[in-house]
């Protein structure tokens, strides 16, 4: 019993001392860590959606009658265990409570041993709830992040397992990718899965500022600091205590400031420039690059070890080209509600195209392609065609069928009717043509 409540708490409200004094004790001999109150007021202050715990409080108080509590701690969360007290046998109040939501009713003559079984029974229902609750914010923030890093190439969905695994926990890392492959998004995503989702975001671009700038932009400055500095400014670092600072192409970071930056991630304190008062910070930072900093000879080995916690490695899309149909349709949607454009299906063709070319500029430059079809423009070859390999002409041509085919059920989520319309074909040539590759249709049907 000792191990039941380790993590909860039994708050106990009851106007009489001797009772409140009674049950702390009986609940405290079992091991619970127990609290009492004469006042409800002060009892409901420390209830939450998130609390750990169970309440058994007295039916009739004179500062506030037991029902009423019932009530109020049940609109903050519905599902927190309340047993009412009653030192009479009340049968049309007990009724009333469990009505109302109590999960039990217990006179004060009761054995003690039956208020302990209860108050166990309470908490692992407390505890299933909060579990539960639990689960459902992950499944939640899993299908979100789906939505942020779209793709199911295996190498997109160990990033987003890896992207949920370290928002929680609370390290400086260093998110590698080429230009245009979504390291900021990336980093809101380890931002917004993350404890500090309700503090602020801040990112600053270390390779658009000049170096004078981006010291204040990232330190702030006392009035006077220079010539112009009117008044004193909070920095990025500053501004993003309590929350997330994002750096990107940290690679372009002034040697100078490298030594201040590496201060404040050993310390978590800066100085604001032209001032000398150490100020706190609380910050969790994101550094990125497309580079690998170890072999960039200009930045600082010790800054780099410091940042390097953790790493998050971003593919291309030339990595990862099976991922280009679904993200150029997605893409065109957006596009298609921003724009206030009717949403139009993207042709088999087009997106065979799209997934034998290169794309250097990566999922940005995939995604503006998509806006530009997406408003009715021509989309224009970005990149050389992937060379379609040896072989016979009736090898290729086979090669080159079954990509068109497996592009089209996929851009159609498996719909046979759909991808043959698409085609261009009837729908019995279709499922030959799926026979002959081994295509199933059941692959790609939406989960």
């Amino acid at each position: 019993m000792s191990t039941a409540m380790s993590h909860g708490q039994v708050i106990v409200i009851d106007d009489e001392e001797i009772v409140r004094e009674s049950m702390i004790q009986t609940l405290e001999l079992e091991g619970y860590h127990a609290v009492a109150f004469e006042n409800p007021k002060d009892a409901l202050a420390l209830c939450s959606e998130n609390w750990q715990g169970v309440i058994i409080c007295d039916v009739r108080m004179d500062i506030m009658d037991g029902l009423q509590v019932l009530e109020q701690v049940l609109n903050i969360d519905a599902e927190i265990p309340v047993i009412m007290f009653s030192g009479h046998s009340d049968i049309a109040i007990a009724i009333q409570a469990i009505r109302m939501g109590a999960y039990d009713f217990l006179e004060k003559t009761d054995d003690p041993q039956h208020h302990l079984n209860t108050v166990q029974r309470a908490w692992k229902k407390r505890e299933l709830v909060l579990e539960n609750r639990c689960l459902r914010q992950v499944i939640e923030g899993q299908h979100e992040i789906d939505k942020r890093l779209v793709g199911q190439a295996p190498s997109i969905l160990r990033l987003r397992e890896m992207v949920l695994q370290l928002a929680e926990v609370d390290v400086d890392l260093i998110i590698h990718g080429a230009t245009g492959t979504g390291k900021e998004v990336v980093a809101r995503c380890l931002h917004d899965f993350s404890p500090r989702a309700e503090q602020p975001f801040v990112a600053l671009n270390c390779g658009a500022l000049t170096e004078s700038v981006i010291e204040s932009e990232l330190f702030g400055h006392e009035a006077g600091a220079f010539t112009g500095a009117h008044k004193r400014r909070t920095g990025k670092i500053e501004y993003a205590s309590g929350g997330t600072l994002f750096l990107d192409e940290i690679e372009s970071m002034p040697a100078s400031l490298q030594v201040r930056l590496l201060r404040v991630l050993q310390e978590r304190v800066l100085q604001r420039l032209g001032g000398n008062a150490d100020i706190e910070v609380d910050i969790r930072v994101l550094a990125a690059t497309k580079v690998d900093l170890r072999e960039a000879g200009d930045f600082r080995e010790d800054l780099y070890y410091r940042l390097n916690v953790a790493s998050l490695e971003i593919p291309s899309l030339d990595q990862r080209k099976e991922d280009i149909p679904v993200l150029f349709t997605h893409f065109v949607d957006r596009a298609a509600q921003r724009f206030g454009r009717d949403s139009r299906p993207v042709p088999a063709l087009l997106l065979q195209q799209l997934s034998l070319q290169s794309w250097p500029g990566n999922v940005r430059e995939l995604q503006n392609a998509a806006e530009r079809w997406a408003l009715g423009l021509t989309i224009e070859q970005t990149g050389p065609v992937t060379d379609a390999g040896d072989g016979t002409l009736d090898e290729l041509v086979d090669s080159y069928e079954r990509e068109l085919i497996f592009a089209a059920l996929k851009a159609n989520n498996g719909h046979a009717e759909q991808t043959a319309g698409a085609l261009g074909i009837p729908r019995k040539k279709l499922y030959l043509r799926m026979k002959k590759y081994g295509l199933e249709r059941q692959t790609f049907l939406e989960g």
